[in-house]
């Protein structure tokens, strides 16, 4: 063998060994470098691929979660319990026109628009939670809202009037009222050069939104998308006008606060007056007159609209902050929360939010060729109605009043017990208390009258009143006219000096006092009797 081809041949075989040995050698290298990636990831013997299919499972996993694996969890992320997120997904599916696609079913699209709703997350983390793209979850959302906004005429009520046997303690003083209304702040975000008309009088960046809801917090309107600069008079005025806006049928009312005006249609308190329930709790100084009683009620009546949005955003928290979309979209969320606030109350029994806050059949009713109002402005008629609900609490306050008519049926059977002989010298025998109100409620068919506290009371009235005639008719000064049954007094000097002796006399000073059912007025002589008429109350019966 040649040396020159021994050579060769020794070389070729190195370097097939050399070959051998990098490939081993890179071999190695990939081993290890595998394995070192698998023991950074924690916890992990094997790294899947993450495939459609894992995707796929991962959605179902999540969406099986949020609405059946109990009530608790749906109501915590959904704020609705499965039963009623079933009938909300069929009433957007069959009502709203709201369809699945390819790739998201109607129970994962609704699931998504809650999820926002409830708790205001960016599209950044919804899209994580539900294993999408943005697009998709921002899609979803808008189509969910538009197919919910066409179910306005399910989930907006009728509200019935008060009726006059209306037994509600809060309610029985406003006959013909339908509920309550007022403007409350919505956050937003706004561009920079529309921040001055959005700014509120609190300096906050909102929506002024009116709303109107009934008795029993069910919202029967609500007007979005006015500046936070805007006044509440003004919004109201502008739903009134409005072509398809707020109606209010001639001959009922709602009740509203001192932002808005005594008109015609809305029963604002009186001003100047203590009003709000804070008022009354922290002061322990009882209502001074009738004023300050019908602002008492009228503020406990009133406070349904504030329960009603204590319940709105408790429950929404896209509500409660500044929210991520344009100005028009969030006026529709702001619609779409109402909306779905009556379906919620109505389709579950027991909501825990609206259990810390204190709690109406719907009546449909044809409103054609009836009378709306559509004007605001002060009206004396309101004045008055004002006037005479103020006179109901006043009175409960006082206690009963008596009239006139029932005086003389007491003062009748009293006299008839006196002719039956059930009258002994030192007064009427035992039980004629029943008898008295036996008489009475044959007079007057259907008399709340009863002898306690009613003709007892009357009867010490009484008592009081005509020791006091009988002291004073035995004065020099003061006679009695048998014709008009009328007590006189020379002058006003005279009375004085009996008042001061008197203190009964002293304490039923601008009443005028009864006297067997006839009224006693206190009249003097010349100069002196238009001023005596008029301090004491003139003709007529407490």
């Amino acid at each position: 063998m040649d040396v020159s081809t021994h050579h060769q041949a020794l070389f070729v075989v190195l370097r097939e060994i050399v070959s051998e040995i990098n490939f081993i050698l890179l071999a190695f290298y990939r081993e290890y470098r595998g394995r070192k990636r698998l023991c950074d990831h924690a916890d992990t013997r094997s790294m899947p691929a993450y495939t459609i299919k894992t995707k796929i499972r991962k959605q179902i996993e999540h969406l099986h979660d949020l609405i059946s694996f109990n009530d608790e969890t749906c109501i915590e992320n959904l704020i609705m319990s499965r039963n009623a997120f079933g009938r909300l997904c069929y009433l957007l599916e069959n009502v709203g026109g709201l369809s699945s696609t390819k790739n998201v079913q109607v129970t994962e699209q609704v699931a998504i628009f809650l999820s926002i709703l409830a708790h205001h997350k960016k599209n950044c983390v919804v899209k994580h939670d539900f294993k999408r793209s943005g697009y998709t979850i921002s899609a979803h959302f808008n189509n969910v809202l538009s197919a919910l906004l066409k179910l306005h005429t399910l989930f907006l009520v009728k509200p019935v009037p008060i009726e006059e046997d209306c037994a509600n303690d809060r309610w029985k003083w406003f006959k013909g009222c339908l509920g309550a209304l007022d403007g409350t702040y919505i956050p937003l975000r706004v561009a920079q050069k529309d921040k001055g008309r959005y700014r509120n009088r609190k300096g906050d960046i909102s929506t002024n939104a009116l709303a109107v809801c009934d008795i029993n917090t069910n919202y029967v309107y609500m007007l979005c998308g006015w500046e936070g600069s805007a006044a509440n008079s003004r919004v109201l005025k502008d739903a009134i006008t409005r072509a398809n806006g707020f109606r209010i049928p001639d001959g009922h009312y709602y009740l509203c606060d001192s932002g808005y005006t005594n008109g015609q249609g809305f029963l604002a308190p009186y001003s100047g007056v203590r009003y709000h329930i804070q008022d009354w709790n922290s002061q322990r100084t009882p209502s001074q007159n009738a004023h300050e009683l019908f602002n008492k009620v009228h503020a406990k009546a009133r406070n349904v609209i504030e329960r009603s949005f204590a319940l709105l955003k408790g429950r929404w928290a896209i509500l409660r902050s500044n929210s991520f979309y344009p100005v028009k979209v969030q006026n529709r969320i702001i619609m779409g929360c109402d909306l779905l606030h009556y379906f919620i109350r109505t389709e579950m029994p027991y909501d825990p939010l609206e259990a810390e806050i204190p709690e109406a059949d719907d009546q449909i009713t044809d409103d054609n060729d009836v009378a709306f109002i559509d004007q605001v402005e002060p009206s004396q008629q309101m004045n008055r109605a004002r006037g005479g609900i103020a006179l109901g609490p006043a009175s409960k306050n006082r206690g009963r009043c008596w009239t006139v008519y029932e005086e003389k049926a007491l003062a009748e059977a009293m006299k008839d017990l006196v002719v039956r002989e059930y009258k002994a010298d030192n007064g009427f025998k035992s039980g004629y208390q029943n008898l008295l109100e036996q008489a009475m409620m044959q007079a007057f068919l259907g008399t709340t009258l009863k002898t306690e506290p009613h003709i007892n009371s009357r009867i010490t009235v009484w008592r009081k009143n005509y020791g006091s005639i009988s002291n004073m008719l035995t004065r020099s000064g003061f006679g009695f006219n048998s014709t008009t049954n009328m007590i006189t007094v020379e002058s006003l000097e005279v009375w004085d000096n009996y008042i001061k002796a008197d203190s009964n006399a002293r304490n039923m000073r601008f009443k005028t006092w009864p006297l067997y059912g006839d009224s006693v007025e206190i009249f003097g002589k010349d100069r002196a009797t238009e001023e005596c008429a008029e301090g004491f109350g003139g003709s007529g019966t407490v």
